[in-house]
C-alpha cells in the first residue's frame, strides 16, 4: 500500500467535482449514469450512498476507484485526478472473489503476494486478519465448507490485508440473511475502528446506510447526481441492533426518508413510464 498522505491535512482524501459518467446506450444513444456529482470524504470517514435502483451508486465506486474514467468533471484522490486505479484501494464487492481450489488463508495471502510481499510475510499477515475477522481455525478451510457469512469474512480480509486507505463497499452484505447481515455489519465497524482508512459503501438499505455511517449521501433517480448529503450523529462504538432502537435513529431515518422517499418515486414513476 502507498503511504502517501494529503499534501494539506485539511484537504479531502476523495473529492468528486461535477463527475459525470456516459456509456454507450440502445439503439446508438448515450446513456448517462451520473451527472455532476459534487461530495468529498476525509480520511477516517464512514460515508454511505443510497438511491433509487439502477441509479449510479455502483458508478460512483467505479469513478472512485479508477476502473471507468470521468467522462466530464473531475475525480480527485489525494488532491490528484484519477488516472488508472490509485494506491492504497480496497474494493469489495457484492460478490465474492475467492478462489474455491484455495484456502481462507491462501486466498487472503493473494493480496499482498500480488504486491511483491514476501510468501512468509504475505502468510503471516494473511493468518493475523483472519484472526481479526473472526475466522480463527478456519484458516486452512476451503470456500464450499464455510457459510455465506464466513464467506463474506474472507472477503473483509482479503480488503483489509492490503491496509487500504480507501475502501469501497458495493452491497457486499445484501445476499445475507438479517441476522448474518447484522452480525457483518457489527464486525466491519470493529475492524474498521482500528484504522484510519475512508469508506464509501453502497446500500439500499437506509438503516444499514445509517447504523453504519458517519454520513449519509443520497442519490437522485438516474441519471444520479447528489440530492442530499446528511450527518449522522450516533456515538461510536456502536451496536448496530442496539443504535436502531433509539430515538436519535428513528428521527434520522425520518429526515433522509423524506428525501429518499421522492426519489425511490420518481425512479418507479420513470420506470413506469418506458414500459408503457
Amino acid at each position: 500500500m502507498s503511504t502517501t498522505t494529503n499534501e494539506r491535512s485539511d484537504a479531502p482524501l476523495i473529492e468528486l467535482r461535477g463527475a459525470t459518467k456516459r456509456f454507450p446506450g440502445n439503439n446508438g444513444g448515450i446513456h448517462t449514469a451520473v451527472r455532476d456529482l459534487e461530495f468529498t470524504v476525509a480520511a477516517g470517514e464512514f460515508v454511505a450512498v443510497v438511491g433509487p435502483t439502477g441509479c449510479g451508486k455502483s458508478t460512483t465506486l467505479s469513478l472512485v476507484s479508477g476502473l471507468e474514467p470521468a467522462s466530464a468533471g473531475r475525480t480527485l484522490v489525494r488532491g490528484k485526478d484519477v488516472r488508472g486505479i490509485p494506491d492504497g484501494v480496497g474494493y469489495m464487492f457484492q460478490q465474492d472473489a475467492v478462489l474455491p481450489w484455495k484456502s481462507v488463508v491462501d486466498n487472503v495471502a493473494l493480496g499482498p503476494k500480488f504486491r511483491g510481499v514476501s510468501k512468509a510475510e504475505a502468510r503471516e499477515k494473511a493468518l493475523r486478519w483472519v484472526r481479526t475477522v473472526g475466522l480463527g481455525g478456519f484458516e486452512n478451510y476451503y470456500p464450499h465448507q464455510l457459510s455465506g457469512g464466513m464467506r463474506k469474512r474472507v472477503a473483509l480480509a482479503q480488503t483489509l490485508v492490503n491496509d487500504p486507505e480507501i475502501i469501497l463497499m458495493d452491497e457486499p452484505f445484501s445476499a445475507l440473511d438479517v441476522q448474518t447481515r447484522q452480525l457483518m455489519q457489527d464486525e466491519l465497524l470493529r475492524v474498521w475502528s482500528g484504522t484510519n482508512a475512508a469508506v464509501i459503501f453502497v446500500t439500499h438499505d437506509l438503516e444499514e446506510a445509517i447504523a453504519l455511517a458517519d454520513r449519509v449521501v443520497v442519490m437522485t433517480a438516474s441519471p444520479a447526481t447528489v440530492c442530499g448529503d446528511f450527518r449522522v450523529t450516533l456515538d461510536r462504538p456502536r451496536n448496530v441492533e442496539e443504535v436502531r432502537l433509539t430515538e436519535e435513529f428513528r428521527d434520522l431515518y425520518k429526515e433522509i426518508w423524506e428525501t429518499l422517499r421522492d426519489q425511490v418515486e420518481a425512479a418507479r414513476t420513470k420506470g413506469t413510464s418506458r414500459v408503457a
